[in-house]
């Protein structure tokens, strides 16, 4: 089998051509629903996708809204704007409401390919530049589906031949590694969800650093298509020749069941998911499986005894949308809590509020410097939907200091072994199972509830190495607040994993003299006897896709 020369970065139209040339029936993607795509299956079907996206009217550098689980329609749908040198921008599914309007807004795109089950959302919120929608999944309510705009099915975008002229401008496309490939949103700290501008090279840089994955390793990818990892996923399969075996949602009940079935080699699992296998019934086939090697963050004393109990080597590493791993280190290895250590191709400093660099053992934020500016976001999606390629002279002035320098937000101390360990978030973020969550974002819901003056939104311990959320309301005088009236009406606003957990009343918030809250008073506080509990006090939150 012949692989890429990984010396250098190549798109993905480089990838899925190659691997078409060269090993037309490897198997390169896997789907727990059963369908399967060799390289040159692969390629055909992305070609002709591809080509309906250009009848559709999108060209090269157009963003195109993709809400879709994961499956082979936003695979295909993915890599068929790659192919093309558009940019593809998923979206959460649990998006819905200021959230959902947001993104759409945001990305200024015309075009939206979304699940049917989902589409309905988009009568509540404006939406923006869209000109049409493109429905995946059951039609039969198409006809009530977003009325203002029209609606076709996703049998537009499988077509048996496309014409002589787009087949012509579809050979003629050349992209560059230093394309956007996609916009893959994460919360701000301060302000509405941004949308990391993530290239070609970006990607395969990052993809390139889990050394988990060799050639012909199966990769099961559980993160959907809006998160890194999921795009990762794909780069996996494509930069060393091996397979991405897709579910549609990590469920624990048949983890073992897929990876089996699909016959699994490598994985990257969140902490959570990881506690959540271990707390399984031990049975005598635990080991019956084919997994060998597991990625785990955070790496936990969780981490060590899944490696020992199911039989399979454990890494670990730290990552953001925006960087290419700078931090990895495994197999097994024997601190738990460490983030890693630092990989070639990158330089790093801990720093001081002051500007200084801190001493061993002392804590500070991890900078990062790529050796190349492509090697990590070259950019954050503007408000005016800006999406071209910056001047090489000025890149990244959004996210770099002028010496070159990506600053993390994130606390880290290191060892004189020169292990990373993280402290803490200097961001004012929460992390709750595998997403990243704007505090901004909660308390703009919080502040709409009726009876409520002031609001905050902390995060405070939970299981697995996460946070839950802990909601700090200030009423008005003499209202009384319902716990459970606040979180149903918060679940018609919210994804569920921005609803909180906890919710503390208080009569007056802490405030600076610059009539600022204080965040680090009410965090210290955190969860006092008085605070409701939804999880003590039975409240389940409604199941949606």
């Amino acid at each position: 089998m012949l692989t890429l020369q990984l010396d250098q970065p190549y798109t993905a139209r480089q990838m899925l051509e190659h691997h078409a040339s060269h090993n037309p029936e490897m198997v390169l993607l896997r789907f727990d629903s059963g369908e399967m795509f060799t390289a040159k299956k692969l390629l055909s079907e992305v070609r002709l996708r591809s080509g309906a996206f250009l009848e559709l009217g999108v060209s090269q550098g157009d963003p195109v809204l993709l809400w879709i689980p994961n499956s082979p329609e936003i695979v295909l749908s993915f890599l068929a704007l790659n192919y093309i040198g558009a940019v593809a921008v998923p979206i959460n599914t649990a998006y819905k409401g200021g959230l959902l309007e947001h993104v759409i807004m945001l990305s200024k795109s015309k075009l939206l390919v979304g699940d049917a089950r989902l589409l309905p959302l988009l009568d509540k919120v404006n939406t923006g530049a869209l000109r049409r929608i493109v429905a995946v999944g059951n039609h039969d309510e198409l006809g009530s589906i977003c009325t203002s705009l029209p609606v076709s099915s996703a049998k537009i975008l499988r077509p048996i031949s496309v014409s002589e002229q787009t087949l012509l401008r579809l050979n003629l496309i050349e992209v560059l590694v230093e394309s956007t490939q996609c916009v893959i949103f994460t919360s701000g700290t301060t302000g509405p969800s941004k949308g990391v501008l993530c290239s070609y090279q970006h990607t395969f840089r990052a993809a390139q650093e889990f050394k988990h994955v060799g050639p012909g390793d199966t990769n099961l990818v559980a993160l959907p298509m809006f998160h890194i990892g999921g795009v990762l996923g794909i780069n996996f399969a494509l930069i060393h020749g091996g397979c991405a075996a897709f579910v549609e949602r990590f469920r624990t009940s048949t983890f073992w069941c897929a990876v089996r079935q699909m016959q699994v080699t490598s994985a990257g699992l969140l902490g959570t998911m990881v506690q959540f296998l271990l707390q399984q019934s031990h049975t005598s086939k635990e080991r019956d499986h084919p997994l060998k090697r597991v990625v785990i963050a955070p790496y936990g004393q969780e981490a060590l005894e899944f490696s020992k109990r199911f039989g399979v080597d454990v890494y670990t590493e730290f990552n953001m949308t925006e960087l290419s791993v700078p931090l990895w280190c495994g197999p097994n290895d024997p601190q738990p809590g460490t983030c890693g250590v630092q990989r070639e191709g990158v330089e790093l400093k801990l720093m001081s509020p002051t500007g200084t660099e801190v001493i061993q053992g002392e804590t500070g934020e991890l900078w990062v410097k790529p050796a190349s500016l492509f090697d990590i976001a070259h950019g954050y999606l503007h408000s005016d939907g800006h999406l071209k390629e910056p001047d090489r002279g000025l890149l990244g002035s959004s996210l770099l200091t002028e010496d070159g320098w990506f600053r993390t937000g994130d606390l880290f101390q290191r060892n004189s072994a020169g292990y990373y360990f993280y402290v803490d978030r200097l961001k004012d973020m929460i992390r709750r199972r595998g997403e990243n969550i704007s505090s901004f974002e909660v308390e703009k819901e919080l502040l709409k509830l009726p009876g409520v003056v002031a609001v905050a939104a902390v995060a405070v311990a939970g299981d697995g190495g996460e946070d839950e959320i802990l909601a700090i309301l200030q009423p008005l005088s003499e209202v009384e607040l319902d716990p459970i009236a606040l979180l149903s009406e918060l679940e018609d606003r919210l994804p569920a994993f921005m609803v909180p957990r906890y919710i503390r009343v208080v009569e007056n918030m802490p405030i600076t003299p610059t009539q600022k809250i204080e965040k680090h008073v009410l965090r210290n506080v955190g969860v006092t006897s008085e605070t409701f509990d939804r999880v003590k006090a039975g409240y389940q939150l409604k199941r949606r896709l």
